[in-house]
């Protein structure tokens, strides 16, 4: 992959249509962050439900580097994630912060890192990080491109966070159908006992649920079954094809 091809904004639809999954859609930002650095290592790290964690890795270096940081909750990723800042480091043998990371970071042959932060300030915040064997290795990088892929990073999560959402209420609105077919056929039944209108027999089944202190759906679904032996009948959500 070239750099134009980072930036052009309908890739990340073609990524996102050619994957089944979040984690599937990131692991391959991680390896389009790989071929256009001088990274040996590259990561995508989220931090989701308060706990750090690397969703996708390509070459070597990156997991057990996130993960030394994960362990001593601090770090450059960490660091890039929480704050929404990049984080770049010329030289682990310079470096004095984050604790003993930088020595651990050069025993692994690892001498320079780049950490971009991924919807930052939000509660999936993440960080794209590079990892590289030379100092300064991401002095001359096209830092334009990998910007560019940790934005579409962003783009992804945020449409999975929505389509997520959305099959949530579609499963929602299957449940209140599903509820109101009950609560229907239950009012049906009273009518036709009681010769009443359909608001009185929603009244008595309301006022039977609020004496019971059970929901308006139970005991409509109580009501029918002692009558006719069997379970109400719940219609199916049918989708527009």
């Amino acid at each position: 992959m070239n750099a134009d091809a980072a930036h052009d904004g309908s890739q990340v639809t073609r990524w996102l249509l050619e994957t089944d999954s979040l984690e599937g859609f990131l692991q391959t930002l991680a390896e389009a962050a790989l071929a256009l650095s001088r990274a040996q290592g590259a990561g995508v790290t989220i931090e989701g439900g308060g706990e750090p964690t690397t969703v996708a890795s390509a070459g070597a270096a990156a997991t057990k580097l996130d993960e030394k940081q994960y362990g001593q909750d601090d770090g450059p990723c960490l660091q890039a994630l929480r704050t929404g800042e990049e984080i770049h480091v010329a030289d682990m043998r310079e470096e004095s912060r984050w604790g003993d990371y930088p020595a651990y970071a050069v025993d692994c042959g690892v001498h320079s890192s780049l950490s971009l932060p991924i919807a930052a300030h939000t509660h999936t915040a993440g960080a794209l990080n590079l990892y590289a064997a030379p100092p300064r290795a991401f002095e001359c990088s096209d830092l334009g491109a990998l910007r560019s892929l940790a934005a579409q990073a962003t783009g992804g999560i945020a449409l999975a966070q929505r389509i997520s959402e959305t099959q949530e209420f579609a499963a929602q609105m299957q449940t209140a159908m599903q509820s109101r077919s009950v609560i229907d056929q239950a009012i049906g039944v009273i009518m036709g006992r009681r010769r009443c209108t359909a608001d009185e027999a929603f009244g008595v089944l309301r006022s039977a649920s609020q004496q019971r202190n059970v929901k308006l759906r139970d005991v409509c679904a109580e009501l029918i079954t002692s009558i006719t032996g069997q379970p109400p009948t719940i219609p199916e959500l049918r989708r527009k094809a």
